[in-house]
C-alpha cells in the first residue's frame, strides 16, 4: 500500500503529493509526534499515577472489582500505573496500530500482561459481552484525549460514547473534571495576529496610509484558535482588563454532552482599555476533591508555582470578532461558544433586557469573509504589521525605484507592489497564482490604486509580452514570502521564479532583493531537547521500547533534515558565533550545478549541543538586510532573541536522540548541499 504525502516544492512554489512507502506514514507519525515530550512531563504522569491510585482506592473501598478502561492508551502507561495500583484488569484502547503494538511489548516487558489487554480499536468500536472486546463494562476511566484547546482531539464525543456504552452509571473518572479558564487582554502584539493595522509611507509628496479594505476590517477571521508558549510572552506586551474567571467545567464522571452550545460568564473590567484578546487555559482534577489538580496557568497567574514546560498542552489565544472599547466596573458579558472540537468567544455590554441579549448571542461559529485569513496565518499578519520591518522595505525601495521604473513583484499577498507604487514607481505590475491574489483587488480598490497596478494570473513560466505590455521588467522585487513555504530557504522560489521570468527583464534589472545567504549557530535549548530526548523509565515504568520506536523512524529519514520552529516560543543560547554558510545569487539565474560547502563551527562557550539553528537573510540592498531568525544576540550569555514571525529550522543532533552529549566538544562540522534541481538542502553534522 502506497501512501500519498503533501510536500513544498521551494522549485515550484507549490504543495505536491509525492507517493511514499506503506511506512513513511507511520515514521512520519512517530517521529514528529509528542509523546516523548508527554513522556518527560513529570507533573501530568505524578498527577496522573495519584488520581489513579485515589480512583483504585475508593472503588476497592465499595468492595467492587477495579475495572480500568484507557482510551488513548498510547505506550500504556496510565494502565500499568492502574495495574501497579491494584486494579483487578484494564482494557488499553488505541487506534493507531504501530502504537498498540509498542504498547503490547512495553506492557510484557514491565509483567502487566495478565493485567492488561491492548484493544488495536477506535473506542467507538469497541464492543462489550462475553464475546466483545470487553467482558464487562469498566467502572474507572482514564483518558488523556485532551490538547491545548481541551477538546480539540475529540474528548467529548469520545467521553460521550464511553458513558453511553462502555462504562458504569456512576463510574470514577481519571481526570475526573477540567475547567476551562479565561482572561480579557489588550495587547497591540497579538491583535496584530488578526488585522493589518494602517501603514505608513513618507512619500515625495507628503506622507501616504495605506488602508485595509473594510471588508478585511470588519472580517471576524477565522474560528481556530491560536495555541503559543504563553509562557514566553513579555507582560509588556499585553495589559490585563479582567481578572481571570472561571468559563466553564467538564465533569469526566458524569455523561457528557458533545452537543453544540454556549456558556456565559459576566466579567467587570480592573482597568478600562481595548478588549481584543481572550486568554484561556484549563487545568484538570484527578479527583472530586480537587487536590490533584494539573495546571496549564501562564506564569502571571501562579507566580509563586514553579512551572512546568510541556508543548503538547499550551496556552490558548482567542480574537474577539471586533476590538471593544471597556470602560473599568462596567458589566460585560462574555460568551464562549463550542461545538464537538472548537470554542469561540463574544463580548457583549450589559443590557437591562438580559433575556432577550441572552437570544442575541451569537451561536454560529466565525467564517472569514476577507479571504486574508485564509492565505495569511497569523505569524504573517504579524509581519506585515512589522513596522520596523516595512521601513526597511521601504528605505530599500526608495533606492532602486525611477519615476520610469516597471516592476514586477513576486510574493504571495504582499504589500510590496503598493509601497512600490506610493514611492514613485511609474507602473508596478503584480505577478501571483490566481487562487492567491483574489482579496488584492479589494485591498488596491480601498487605496484608490485599482488602475495602476495590474495582477497577472499566470506562472512565471507562463508570462508572456502581452502580460507586460510588451514592457521590460526594470525592476524585480519580491520579499519573498510564499504561504506554502515551510522551511526558512523554501522561499529560495524566488530565484526559481526570477529565473523563469528571465527573458521579460532589461539587461539592466536591479533585483530586490539582490541576493540571500543562508546561517547557522549551534545551540543549547532550555527545553526544547525534550520532543527528541529519550525517557528511559518513566514514574517506574520502562518505555525504552518506545524510545527505540522514535529513534527508528527519526533514521527511516527525518534524522537528516530540519524542522521548522517559531524559536522565540522555545529560549536556547548560543554556544557558537551565528555562521553564513551559504550564499544565493539573485541577480543571476539558478545554475545547473549544486552549491556545497564544508567547514567547522568553533564553541564559544560550555553547554550541551543539542543542535544547529539555521534561517535565511535577505540582502535587499547592497547595506540593507532582513534576517528571518537571529534578531540580536547577547554576547555574555549566549542569549538569542528571533524574528518572532518565522519559523526557523532546527537540526536535532543525533546525541540528543541518544542522550550521549559530550561534555565539551570544541568544534562541530558540517557539510550542506543545496540542490537546485529539487530547491532542497541536505546537511550533515559531527560533533
Amino acid at each position: 500500500m502506497k501512501t500519498f504525502c503533501g510536500r513544498a516544492n521551494p522549485t515550484t512554489g507549490s504543495m505536491e503529493w509525492l507517493e511514499e512507502g506503506e511506512d513513511y506514514d507511520y515514521h512520519q507519525e512517530i517521529a514528529r509526534s509528542r509523546y516523548a515530550d508527554m513522556l518527560h512531563d513529570k507533573d501530568r504522569n505524578v498527577k496522573y499515577y495519584q488520581g489513579i491510585r485515589a480512583a483504585v482506592s475508593r472503588v476497592k473501598e465499595r468492595g467492587e472489582k477495579a475495572i480500568v478502561l484507557d482510551i488513548g492508551t498510547g505506550t500504556g502507561l496510565l494502565s500499568m500505573m492502574a495495574a501497579s495500583a491494584g486494579a483487578d484488569f484494564c482494557y488499553a484502547i488505541e487506534v493507531f496500530k504501530p502504537m498498540a503494538n509498542a504498547a503490547v511489548k512495553i506492557v510484557e516487558k514491565n509483567g502487566f500482561s495478565d493485567k492488561i489487554k491492548v484493544i488495536n480499536k477506535h473506542s467507538t468500536e469497541v464492543t462489550v459481552g462475553p464475546d466483545g472486546d470487553m467482558q464487562c463494562r469498566a467502572n474507572i476511566l482514564v483518558t488523556e484525549l485532551f490538547d491545548t484547546e481541551l477538546i480539540g482531539e475529540g474528548a467529548l464525543p469520545t467521553y460521550e460514547h464511553a458513558h453511553k456504552y462502555l462504562v458504569q452509571e456512576g463510574c470514577e473518572a481519571v481526570p475526573h473534571r477540567a475547567t476551562v479558564y479565561v482572561q480579557l487582554v489588550e495587547s497591540r502584539r497579538m491583535w496584530s495576529w488578526k488585522k493589518l493595522f494602517p501603514v505608513h509611507v513618507e512619500a515625495e509628496d507628503g506622507e501616504k496610509i495605506l488602508v485595509p479594505p473594510s471588508e478585511m476590517e470588519n472580517c471576524p477571521g477565522l474560528p481556530s484558535v491560536c495555541d503559543i508558549q504563553l509562557n514566553q510572552m513579555p507582560s509588556g506586551d499585553f495589559s490585563t482588563l479582567s481578572d481571570v474567571v472561571k468559563m466553564f467545567s467538564v465533569d469526566f464522571s458524569k455523561p457528557v454532552q458533545s452537543a453544540s452550545t454556549c456558556y456565559r460568564v459576566q466579567l467587570e473590567p480592573v482597568k478600562s482599555g481595548k478588549a481584543q484578546i481572550v486568554l484561556s487555559w484549563w487545568d484538570i482534577d484527578m479527583d472530586p476533591s480537587g487536590m490533584i489538580n494539573c495546571s496549564m496557568a501562564p506564569y502571571w497567574v501562579k507566580p509563586t508555582s514553579a512551572l512546568q514546560w510541556r508543548d503538547h498542552w499550551m496556552q490558548c489565544v482567542y480574537f474577539l470578532p471586533r476590538e471593544e472599547p471597556v470602560l473599568q466596573g462596567e458589566n460585560l458579558y462574555l460568551t464562549a461558544c463550542r461545538d464537538e472540537y472548537s470554542v469561540w468567544y463574544n463580548l457583549q455590554k450589559a443590557r437591562a433586557d438580559e433575556e432577550e441579549q441572552k437570544a442575541d448571542v451569537c451561536v454560529e461559529s466565525p467564517v472569514c469573509r476577507c479571504r486574508a485569513h485564509l492565505l495569511w496565518n497569523r505569524p504573517r499578519f504579524g509581519e506585515l504589521n512589522d513596522q520596523s520591518r516595512t521601513r526597511q522595505y521601504i528605505k530599500s525601495l526608495r533606492k532602486v525605484l525611477k519615476t520610469d521604473s516597471v516592476c514586477l513583484c513576486i510574493s504571495d499577498g504582499s504589500l510590496l507592489p503598493v509601497l512600490a507604487h506610493y514611492l514613485g514607481a511609474k507602473q508596478v505590475q503584480y505577478f501571483v497564482l490566481f487562487f492567491r491574489s483574489l482579496h488584492f483587488s479589494l485591498f488596491f480598490k480601498a487605496n484608490n490604486i485599482e488602475d495602476k497596478i495590474k495582477i497577472i494570473e499566470a506562472r512565471p513560466e507562463l508570462l508572456k509580452p502581452s502580460h507586460l505590455e510588451d514592457k521590460k521588467i526594470s525592476v524585480l522585487v519580491g520579499e519573498p514570502f510564499f504561504t506554502t513555504s515551510l522551511l526558512p530557504w523554501h522561499n529560495l522560489y524566488f530565484w526559481y521564479a526570477r529565473t523563469a521570468v528571465s527573458s521579460h527583464l532589461a539587461s539592466n534589472v536591479t533585483v530586490l532583493p539582490q541576493s540571500a545567504s543562508l546561517h547557522m549557530m549551534i545551540v543549547e535549548f532550555q527545553d526544547l531537547w525534550r520532543i527528541r530526548s529519550p525517557c528511559g523509565i518513566c514514574e517506574g515504568f520502562d518505555v525504552r521500547t518506545m524510545d527505540d520506536m522514535i529513534k527508528d523512524s527519526l533514521n527511516f529519514r527525518e534524522s537528516k533534515e530540519a524542522e521548522p520552529h517559531p524559536l522565540w516560543e522555545y529560549p536556547c543560547k548560543s554556544l557558537s558565533e551565528p555562521q553564513e554558510v551559504l550564499t544565493f545569487d539573485f541577480t543571476k539565474t539558478v545554475p545547473q550545478h549544486c552549491l556545497s560547502t564544508e567547514g567547522s563551527v568553533k564553541l564559544l562557550r560550555k553547554g550541551k549541543s543539542h543542535g544547529a539553528v539555521l534561517w535565511m537573510e535577505y540582502h535587499l540592498t547592497a547595506d540593507i538586510s532582513v534576517s528571518t531568525g537571529l534578531m540580536e544576540l547577547s554576547n555574555e550569555k549566549g542569549n538569542c532573541e528571533w524574528n518572532p514571525h518565522c519559523k526557523q529550522a532546527v537540526y536535532f543532533f543525533s546525541s540528543v536522540i541518544e542522550s550521549e552529549i559530550l561534555s565539551d566538544p570544541t568544534a562541530v562540522e558540517y557539510a550542506m548541499n543545496f540542490d537546485t534541481k529539487t530547491g532542497e538542502i541536505a546537511m550533515d553534522f559531527k560533533l
